[in-house]
Order: structure tokens, then sequence, then C-alpha cells
């Protein structure tokens, strides 16, 4: 699992960041009996369009407040 916390709403980019990380992991460090690498992120506010529409369903966006 690759977990990225972020301090302000979702972009496209940390979409395309994550992917980076979790294909690394995918093809040099997960064995060969490991499912595909999840991605995580964590962000200020909740951008559906881009959760919604995102290319990738291992990628999972989530909000959260700062108390």
């Amino acid at each position: 699992v690759v977990v990225e916390l972020k301090i302000n709403e979702l972009r496209k980019e940390y979409i395309g960041q994550i992917q980076v990380y979790m294909n690394y992991i995918d093809n040099n460090l997960k064995k060969i009996d490991h499912d595909r690498t999840i991605g995580i992120i964590v962000c200020r506010y909740n951008n559906k369009y881009v959760i919604e529409y995102c290319s990738d369903d291992r990628i999972i966006a989530r909000e959260y407040e700062l108390m």
C-alpha cells in the first residue's frame, strides 16, 4: 500500500505521482504471489470529479478535517 497525505485538495497530478510509486513497487519490490499495489491519497478537500473519473481503480482518495 502506498499512502500519501496532502494538505490541500486533490489535484490530477497527485494521481499521476502515486501511480509512479505504485508501478515502481509492482515492478521492483513485490513478489509474484502478491496482489497489485493499492494507492491511498488522503487530502483536505474532496474533488469528486477526479476521484470518480480516475482511470486506475487501485487508487482511493479520502478527505480529512483538521481538528
